[in-house]
């Protein structure tokens, strides 16, 4: 997928080499530092490998891998800090690790774990500070999401646990300043004894929910109106007016178009995108991933099921492009733009002899 401007500006490029430092450079292969050296911008993505294996990458926004780290098993979504330059990669529901690394190599990566009777539902997000990693997780026989606290200072040892609000919890972000929690409750029962398994189709509940990030109190929550019962919110962002953008996907008939994203913020209820039917319906009813370019004013959104993506004005909601890319993937803000990652390893052109994974996240 080729993003929607010609790209300008070597800011993020710049920084993240004066943040590597001479070592890692001096480290990388000559093709290697001659990609990153001609790149704009710098990506993240977890990835599994033709052989079984898995990993996360740092990549050029023109697809070139600059590096790799192994995992123990499937990732899924991740957070960059931009104040500490940390990065955080989580396990595939029903996984149960995490890891946080330094994309310029100058730490050493940190594994953590869930514990007994938890697992990642594969999201978190750092504190604007970097001093605490948020997760959300499945408190699996208690049937309730959980939102697990790591204290970065402690080698990111879980120091808290707050309730989500709600089941199926998945997509969580934090706003600018700090003070909330925000968490997408995708409303369906799960357990590792079931495997990936949704138990509860029937009688779904999803929800969206604002918490104190200090105290972990419930400040609002958002269900889902009765007939969209089965409109499981999955994931967020933030525009630059502080509105949290949500995204879904839809466990009712395929016949059935219902609205696939919109937007609320603390004290507002929901705003639903009014999409026009055949775009929704070229979603497949499933949007795989969400991202702002908030100084663009653009919402991403991704279909891997339907293999289409979709870029809207995000001051009017309106669709302002929509193509078929065939994977559709992770998605995140470009220089300039949207850029989008594909299943079958493709990223701004380049295709790499990887699977790269649902999401994708800037660096910087």
């Amino acid at each position: 997928m080729r993003t929607f401007e010609v790209r300008t500006g070597e800011i993020d490029r710049r920084s993240f080499v004066k943040a590597a430092g001479v070592g890692f450079l001096a480290a990388l292969a000559p093709e290697k530092l001659m990609a990153l050296d001609r790149s704009d911008a710098v990506f993240a993505s977890a990835f599994r490998a033709p052989d079984g294996s898995c990993g996360v990458a740092t990549i050029t926004e023109r697809g070139e891998i600059i590096e790799r780290i192994a995992l123990p098993a499937r990732a899924h979504g991740l957070s960059y800090c931009l104040l500490t330059g940390r990065c955080v990669v989580f396990a595939r529901r029903p996984g149960t690790f995490a890891m946080i690394f330094d994309p310029s190599g100058q730490d050493e990566p940190v594994l953590i774990s869930t514990p007994a009777g938890r697992h990642f539902y594969g999201h978190g997000h750092f504190s604007p500070d970097g001093r605490l990693l948020y997760a959300s997780e499945n408190d699996f026989d208690g049937n309730r999401g959980v939102i697990g606290v790591y204290d970065a200072k402690s080698q990111f040892r879980r120091i808290a646990e707050f309730d989500a609000g709600g089941i199926g919890t998945h997509d969580m972000t934090v706003s600018d300043d700090g003070r909330l929690l925000i968490v997408a409750n995708g409303g369906i029962e799960t357990h590792p004894d079931f495997g990936r398994t949704k138990l509860n189709l029937d009688r779904m509940q999803p929800s969206l929910a604002i918490l104190d990030a200090a105290s972990g109190e419930i400040i609002e929550r958002h269900p889902m109106p009765d007939h969209l019962r089965q409109l499981s919110t999955r994931h967020l962002d933030v525009d630059r007016r502080g509105r949290i953008w949500f995204a879904c996907q839809y466990e009712g008939p395929r016949g059935d178009h219902p609205p696939l994203t919109g937007y609320f913020a603390l004290g507002d209820d929901i705003t639903f995108i009014d999409i026009p039917p055949e775009t929704t319906e070229k979603l497949a009813n499933y949007v795989g991933a969400i991202a702002v370019n908030r100084r663009e004013r653009l919402v991403g959104l991704t279909s891997p099921k339907g293999g289409y993506v979709v870029i809207l004005d995000a001051q009017t909601g309106q669709v302002l492009r929509e193509d078929p890319v065939p994977d559709a993937a992770g998605v995140a803000r470009a220089p300039t733009g949207i850029a989008v990652s594909t299943y079958s390893g493709e990223l701004e052109g380049t295709r790499s002899n990887v699977n790269w994974d649902q999401h994708l996240v800037r660096l910087g």
